[in-house]
């Protein structure tokens, strides 16, 4: 799934208690108050790990819990702090309030640390009482109670390249073909109904991240198609791909409507990088495409890919050029 979700419940750290002692040294004929802080109790933290890449492993421990503080001790000792927990998420996950849906944390980069729930402080002990009419206070204060709440992690997986096209244009086609993604594919539209993610291995040790939404139709900055709830998962791609397929009655017709689209959901979106690609050349016959290899698109000043996820015509180059960009944008 290109998106994952989960609810769980944290639970911060109770601070330890402070304690009631007196000094008991046979030197110290009038010995006073000794008694130690409370420690404080463990914080829960959320971690970005670029190794992970789904929210899978939370999904069978709904309870998180912190350490508590160990209680203070006798001879002004303070008490053990409680340990922290850390909780480590892929990058581009978001913590969410499970009630009002209000995003606490976005943790969209690589090493970022995020404290969710502060333990609780660790009670005084009577040492700190004691004043010049009260020298030997015999009360101390308990520890404060961690923080629990319910939190939702909603996961918006950050990819390389994010796949953009009329439905049918062979997205789904293409993503299955050149990673171990299984998209639904079928000769009608609307077949992707969620988005897919597929890694991309591209040659030795190297590979890119590489998103595939539903069709966008005319209209869908304004809710039209399955566009609209789904362009908000291209938003962190580094790099967009425009996909049009080569039987396209009017193919600049078409990459306008695209761009348009884009521009009005986004124009941080209209603004990425982006390449375009004529697909499912193995159905265009010999004077199709050299008509298409001399096609020029208006704003588009870039090479025009012709591709075919079937044959392969075109993959390698065009696999080749998208990975350049992705270094480019790193």
């Amino acid at each position: 799934m290109f998106i994952d979700y989960v609810e769980i419940t944290i639970r911060s750290g109770k601070g330890g208690d402070g304690m009631v002692a007196f000094r008991r040294e046979k030197y110290v004929p009038k010995g006073g108050p000794a008694g130690g802080n409370g420690g404080q109790g463990g914080d829960i933290i959320f971690r970005t790990n670029p190794q992970l890449t789904t929210l899978l492993d939370l999904r069978y421990k709904k309870i998180y819990e912190a350490g508590d503080g160990a209680k203070g001790g006798s001879s002004l000792k303070d008490g053990k702090n409680g340990e922290t927990l850390y909780i480590d998420v892929p990058v581009g996950t978001m913590l969410k309030d499970t009630e009002s849906e209000e995003i606490i944390a976005d943790l969209n980069e690589p090493g970022i640390e995020f404290t969710a729930a502060k333990g609780g402080r660790g009670g005084k002990g009577n040492a700190n009482f004691t004043t010049p009419t009260n020298r030997a206070p015999r009360y101390a204060e308990t520890g404060r109670a961690g923080q629990e709440f319910s939190i939702a992690l909603e996961l918006k997986l950050i990819a390389d390249v994010g796949l953009v096209g009329l439905p049918n244009a062979g997205k789904s086609t293409l993503i299955s073909s050149i990673s171990r993604a299984k998209p639904k594919i079928a000769d009608y539209p609307f077949t992707t109904l969620v988005p897919n993610l597929g890694i991309v291995n591209y040659k030795e040790y190297k590979s890119f991240v590489m998103a595939d939404i539903p069709g966008i139709i005319e209209g869908a900055h304004e809710g039209k198609g399955l566009g609209l709830q789904f362009l908000r998962h291209i938003e962190r791609t580094k790099i967009l791909l425009v996909m049009i397929e080569s039987l396209t009655e009017d193919i600049k017709d078409t990459y306008k409507v695209l761009e348009k689209e884009l521009a009005n959901y986004s124009k941080e979106l209209s603004k990425k990088p982006r390449y375009v690609a004529i697909t499912k050349s193995d159905l265009a016959d010999d004077d199709l495409k050299k008509k298409l290899s001399k096609l020029k698109l208006g704003g588009y000043k870039g090479k025009v890919f012709i591709i075919s996820a079937v044959s392969g015509e075109g993959i390698s180059g065009l696999l080749d050029e998208l990975w350049q960009e992705i270094q480019k944008c790193s």
